[in-house]
């Protein structure tokens, strides 16, 4: 399984980018988007960066993304990683 992570470009390097994220920093390729420029948040796939995204956008897949380490943690409340599930059902 492939799971898109946020990530934060930090230089670019026009179809290379450092881009900075939950596992550090990583050269990112981004042929698929085109050249960003620095502060701009990425969906990173395997090396490649697939989409730009929102700082909102980064932040909820970021607390997504926490939520399933604390599920393999064996945690059970969810809601600060999800906060507005509840909400949108209750």
């Amino acid at each position: 399984m492939c799971i898109g992570i946020p990530m934060q470009v930090i230089e670019d390097r026009d179809l290379m980018a450092l881009c900075r994220g939950r596992n550090g920093d990583e050269v990112v390729n981004m042929m698929l988007i085109g050249s960003q420029p620095a502060g701009t948040w990425v969906v990173n796939f395997l090396g490649s960066a697939r989409d730009i995204l929102t700082a909102q956008e980064a932040d909820l897949i970021n607390r997504a993304l926490d939520g399933l380490v604390a599920a393999a943690n064996g945690e059970t409340d969810f809601d600060p990683y999800f906060p507005n599930v509840g909400a949108a059902h209750g």
